[in-house]
């Protein structure tokens, strides 16, 4: 038996100016599909979701003074790669069955899209994270 993948869910890029990146993703015909902000060391962050059919960017931008560590990079820097499941506390449960190692303790809840979104984390070999996330419906 294997883990059940249904599709990649969308591809998070932490950026600088999430204003600038919105209007980015605009032009090559994306459309914001979901906007909120979010919590990071006691400041506010802010975070879209930029879709086109059936592809998503989430785009996030750090409160001070993370940005500033972003800022220091020179080709951009891609953070994850997400999975979309129908369970993830199934998913949870299969990865530590398998010999995975999840980041978290269990699985993390957010209030992202309309009914929020659960997820979890690993680490490939090379230290890409892959996310599987599960949309409330």
């Amino acid at each position: 038996m294997s883990i059940k993948l249904n599709h990649f869910q969308h591809v998070g890029i932490p950026v600088t100016d999430i204003r600038r990146s919105k209007a980015f993703y605009e032009r090559l015909g994306f459309l914001n599909a979901m906007e909120t902000v979010f919590d990071h060391l006691g400041a506010t962050g802010k975070v879209c979701m930029m879709k086109r059919d059936s592809m998503i960017f989430e785009l996030y931008e750090f409160p001070e003074p993370t940005v500033s560590e972003i800022r220091g990079r020179k080709d951009g820097h891609m953070d994850h790669i997400a999975f979309d499941v129908d369970s993830v506390a199934d998913s949870f449960e299969w990865l530590k069955a398998n010999g995975f190692q999840p980041l978290e303790e269990k699985p993390v809840e957010l209030n992202f899209w309309k009914k929020g979104c659960k997820f979890c984390f690993i680490n490939g070999p090379d230290g890409e994270r892959l996310e599987f996330c599960e949309i409330v419906k």
